[in-house]
Order: C-alpha cells, then structure tokens, then sequence
C-alpha cells in the first residue's frame, strides 16, 4: 500500500519528491536555423505587432473544426477546441506562401532542417528510424492554418548526461512551428483570433526525455543539458523564443500534466514545486469532499484507483451538483459594480451555477511562504471558463467584492433557492458564452472529488515574465486519436550509409572548443564569451595574422557585423593604415555589409584615417613639454590625463595608445 501523501502545501520548497512519488520528464522544442521544414520559404521572422501589421498584408479568415484520426475518434483536445466558436485570421507575411494558406500541398523535408536533426540525435547517442514517416498532429486552436501539425520522428532511444545521473531521450523528432498569434477580440457571436503567418513552417527539434528527472532543481539542469547539446550543432535559432520547454509532471497522488511556457530555465524548478503543491492540495480536497458524501477515500496513489469505484464517485457527484443554470440579471439590474453594469448594457446576461456543499471549498487569493498563489478551487473554475473566452468568473467565496454588495449576494442566494452551505458561480457574458462558460465550470467542479485530470497548462505570464510561477489550464491532454500518416509527403528512407556519414561528421565538443581557444594568446573571460555566443568558429577561421586579444574583442563587440569587413578593418590597423581610433568609424561605415580589403584601405585613404607619422608626433609632443615644462615638473606623471587631451588636439589622427606610450616616455626624460 503506497504511503499516505506527506508535506504543507504552504511551503512547496520542502516537499519531498521520493516520498511524494514525483515523476518528471522533459519536452524541449528548438528553432532551427534554415527556411521553412516543408515549404522552401525564407526563415525570417518579422518584428510585427497588431499595431504595426502592415495594411498591405492579405488576410485571409477561416473557421476549422475536429476531424477523426486514424482509429476513427475524435481527439479529446481537438473536440474541446471545436466547442470554443472561435474564428481566426491570417495576416500573410512575405515568407508565407501557398503552403503556408493550405491551399498547395507540402514539400519534402527540407534537408538542412533534416542533417541538423539527425546531428542531434547522433550527439544524444539515439537510434534512427529506418524509415522517416511524416504524420499529421491535429491541432484545431487555429495556430496551424491546416488543422494539424506535421511531425515526423528521426530517432529514439537516447542518452542524455548530466550531473545527476543519465536520463533516457524517448524520441527526437523534426516538426513545424506554429503560427504567431497577435490578437483575440470577442465578438457577439464568437472569438476571433488573429495570426502572423511568419513563424508557421519553421523547423523545430522536438526531444522528449524518459522520466527520469528526479528533482525539480534536476529539471533545470537536464534542461540546460539539452540545450547545450542543441548549440553544439551551431546550427539552432538563438533569441527569446527560439527554444521551449515543456515540463511533465506528476505525483503520486495526482496525475500527469503538461505544463507549457517554460521560457526562463531559472523558474523551471519553482514552477514544478508549486505544481507538486496544486497535485497534493486536490488530492486532500477531494477526500475531504468524498467524506462529505460518504463516499469511498481517493487512494494515495494513482496506480491504486478502481475504475468502477470512479465510476460510482462520478454518478454520485452529477446527482450531488446537476446543471441548473439561471438567469439573474434582475437581481443587477441597478448595480454599481461598473463592470457588470457595462457587460449588462452592451447585451451579456448574468448566469449563476448553484454549487452544492462547496461554500468554504472554492477559497480566497492567499499567499504560500514564498509569495506565489496557493492552489484554490475557485482558481481552477476561472481557468476552465476563460478557455471558453470570458475574461473571469465571480464565486460565492470571494464575495461581496468587484462592486457586488452583500444585498445583491443574497439576492442572487433567494434567486438559486440554495442553502447555507452551498456555493455558486456567476458569469457575465453573451448568452451562448456565458452558458459553455459555466458548463466547463461545472465539468471541472466535479472533477474536484476525483485525482486532478491530465492536462495542458500554461505559465501564467504577466509583463512578460512568470507571475509566480503558477499555471492556468489550456486544453485537456491530448490523446493518440490526434495523429495519422500526412499523405502528400511520401515516407523517406535512412540508409545505414546516411547515418555513418552524420557520424562521421559531428561537431566539436564544448571541451573540444575550448581548449581550441586555449591556444590563443588572449584572456579567458574573452575565451568563455566566444564559446557562450557561439562566436569560436568564426573567430578561428579569421585569426591567422591578426593579434588573439584585438580580434577577439572587435569580434565581440560588433558580433552582428560582417566578420570578414572586421578582420580587414583589424588588418589595415596592424599594418599602419588605420589610426585605432578610428577604428569605429570604418565599421559604422561599412555596417552590415561585406567589404574588401581593398575597399577598406581606399576609405581610410580618402578620409585621412591613417597614423600620424610617429618622428612628427614625437616633434608635437616635445614641443608641448617644453612649453609646460614647469607644469609637468610640479605634477609628475600626474601630467598625462592633462597633456594626452593637448597632444591628441594638435596632432589630429593620431593613434591614442601610441600617443600615449610617447607621452609617457617624455614626461619620464624630463623628470630625470
């Protein structure tokens, strides 16, 4: 018999994973750096808001619905979708194409996304498939103007290391990214949803680990595994969004979810603890409202559950909380609470859902020990009827508050007929919305005395950064009903050739990179900045005949210039052609753009940009001292800072690090 759950849901940082049952895997999704994976457009990506859309942009407006896969069901996540009545629209980017609209059918695997892919898999010690088979992933939340994703799996069977142990790679897989969405705005009759065509088609490598994570903070680091093993290649997208993670997660007593979002490798391990603390909170919740009904215990693991005992649970429950929905907008016809008085004048209705026996159960905002949200009913009953596009719910518990008064709760109580220990839910919406609304909050209340459900959460984000770490549900688990075989892309052979060949050709190990650096007559915090942004190749295949330290650090810090313009630049500065100071001046010159050795020299040239001759400036700085020579005996070589400004004005194109080492030497002769 498993243990009975242990731990304070106040304090998720001192759960125990071993005596909670904690399971954890890890989904990582990155970018590549090629075209699109089935359509040959370009990869670029456009820094585009719904304000600054381009109007000359065709759009295009679909609605999309749930299909059967190829076991004849419909996908439980695709037919929660189909129920949102949401419509969406497509801005066409320059890179989107028939394809991208699916209106042509799709080409074949584009091969660089393909070698990089197989790339990984051979870093990650993985078995290629000997057959590479493209298949369609339904998905109906309009990022994907076809209705389904296409996925195709590479290799299985993996190995990943990190420091606490080995962790298995299920599988590696090349897939496409969805589209960008850019608006929401409901309307009376439905959502509309707005994209950007921009993204959609973009290679991405999905790997997914065994679950053998076995702490939150092992999370973080497998994640960082990961990702270090992706930039290896130097051949994957780098940038905010250009890599995902998603976290599987469950105890013992809970259940698994999938928790997406996971942007900020820092927060993965609190963002799994507060989810160990929701699983725990509803596991008690739901034998404490069991007990209420005299119902059989919830066991303290899932392995122990009797479906049939569910079963009885579940018909209990329906007859314990039924639908009976109720108009009760009467009862704010005069309200002072602005919010619901404008929703009321624009057409909503006010719907109330009776909640029997969960007054005290739905909770109030609290904090745990640390600040972040503690796990509350009421929070899971907004979260499953904003996915039908209301922006919240009000409930019995929070209430009277958000400009509703004690008389109008009580009026809403006489209005349901329920009794002291009952709860309710309200929601002001359109007729249709405000009824799926409080139909999935009733499907999801009910669910309070069973395990958690599996599901797809989300990161809740606000200002573009992890609120606390909690998470808010987005759509049920999907199923294997989502996949079938894409029939416009034909299978692809993997000979053993092919993949001797990607062996044969891996990329440098970090450590392999790093002691190439070392041979470099230039500073470790330079060598450690070259490899973390993946500058070292680029470094090296320029440095021959150029001084380590210099080009290393013209290299860094105009890494987005065109390297072969900055290692002429740096040439024509060793060999007296160009003054270092104005050194800057030639690459803003040139910015963005690859120019010649010879094209360099002749602006340097035209613009008087070479050394002054040093016996000149040898003469000018003699000159200055002798004309303050008293001043430089008083002050010493406290003289410099003055007399280096002096020199540099009368002896205009100088080089300042000669100026200087002149200077230096004669104020040094004149205090002998």
């Amino acid at each position: 018999m498993a243990d009975e759950p242990q731990g304070d849901v106040h304090r998720s940082s001192a759960l125990d994973p071993d005596q909670l049952g904690f399971m954890c895997g890890i989904e990582v999704h990155q970018q590549l750096a090629t075209g699109k994976l089935h359509s040959r457009q370009s990869g670029e990506l456009y820094d585009i808001t719904v304000e600054t859309l381009p109007e000359d942009w065709p759009r295009f407006e679909r609605r999309l619905r749930a299909s059967r896969g190829e076991g004849g069901a419909v996908d439980v996540a695709a037919r929660f979708e189909s129920k949102r009545n949401r419509t969406f629209v497509y801005a066409q980017s320059p890179n989107a194409g028939l394809i991208e609209l699916d209106e042509q059918p799709p080409l074949a695997l584009d091969e660089n996304a393909l070698d990089i892919t197989l790339t990984v898999a051979a870093l990650l010690k993985s078995k290629p498939v000997s057959l590479i088979q493209t298949m369609r992933k339904t998905v109906v939340d309009g990022s994907n103007t076809s209705g389904f994703q296409r996925t195709s799996l590479i290799a299985t069977d993996g190995v990943l290391e990190t420091d606490e142990g080995t962790v298995g790679v299920d599988v590696v897989c090349l897939e496409e990214d969805s589209a960008r969405k850019l608006e929401t705005v409901s309307t009376a009759h439905g959502q509309q949803v707005l994209y950007n065509l921009d993204r959609l088609g973009l290679p991405l490598i999905e790997i997914a680990t065994s679950p053998d994570v076995v702490s939150p903070d092992h999370a973080k680091s497998t994640a960082m595994a990961l990702g270090r093993v992706l930039r290896q290649t130097r051949r994957v997208r780098r940038g905010l969004g250009s890599i995902r993670q998603d976290l599987n997660v469950s105890i013992g007593a809970g259940d698994r979810v999938e928790i997406k979002g996971c942007q900020d490798l820092n927060w993965i391990p609190k963002i799994i603890r507060l989810e160990m603390a929701r699983q725990l909170h509803f596991y008690r919740l739901a034998n404490e409202l069991r007990s209420d009904l005299g119902l059989p215990p919830l066991p303290p693991h899932r392995d122990l559950d009797d479906a049939s005992v569910e079963a009885e649970v579940a018909k209990a429950v329906g007859e314990h909380l039924p639908l009976a929905l109720q108009d009760v907008s009467s009862v704010f016809a005069g309200t002072s609470s602005g919010m619901i008085a404008d929703g009321l004048a624009g057409g909503s209705v006010m719907k109330a859902l009776p909640l029997k026996g969960l007054l005290g159960r739905l909770g109030k905002k609290l904090p745990d020990e640390d600040g972040a949200q503690l796990p509350r009913l009421g929070r899971e009953l907004a979260g499953a009827a904003k996915l039908a596009g209301v922006k919240g719910i009000f409930h019995a518990d929070e209430l009277p508050a958000y400009g509703i008064t004690s008389d109008e709760v009580e009026a809403v109580r006489s209005e349901l007929g329920i009794s002291e220990g009952d709860g309710f839910v309200l929601c002001c919406a359109p007729d249709w919305q405000a009824t799926l609304a409080l139909e999935a909050v009733l499907d999801r209340a009910r669910l309070a005395w069973h395990r958690i459900p599996q599901e797809v959460r989300n990161v809740v984000v606000k200002k573009g950064a992890p609120e606390d770490g909690t998470t808010a549900p987005m759509r049920p688990l999907p199923g294997r009903s989502r996949m079938y075989p894409e029939t416009d892309v034909p299978p692809q052979g993997l000979t053993a050739e092919d993949w001797q060949t990607v062996l044969d050709t891996l990329p440098m190990s970090d450590q392999a990179r790093a002691e190439r650096l070392a041979s470099y007559d230039m500073s470790t915090d330079q060598s450690d900045q070259l490899l973390a942004r993946e500058l070292d190749d680029i470094f090296c295949s320029h440095a021959d005949g150029l001084p380590a330290k210099a080009w290393a650090a013209l290299l860094l810090n105009h890494d987005e210039e065109h390297p072969e313009t900055l290692a002429g630049i740096l040439a024509l500065r060793e060999s007296g052609h160009l003054s270092r100071d104005h050194v800057d001046r030639v690459v803003e010159a040139h910015q963005g753009r690859r120019a010649s050795l010879e094209e360099l020299q002749t602006f340097c040239e035209e613009h008087g940009l070479a050394p002054a001759d040093i016996g000149g400036l040898e003469e000018v700085i003699n000159g200055i001292i002798a004309e303050r020579l008293d001043f430089v005996k008083e002050r010493g070589m406290g003289a410099m800072g003055p007399l280096m400004g002096v020199v540099m004005q009368a002896a205009g194109g100088a080089d300042g690090k000669e100026v200087s080492a002149l200077l230096r030497a004669a104020i040094q002769a004149a205090l002998e």
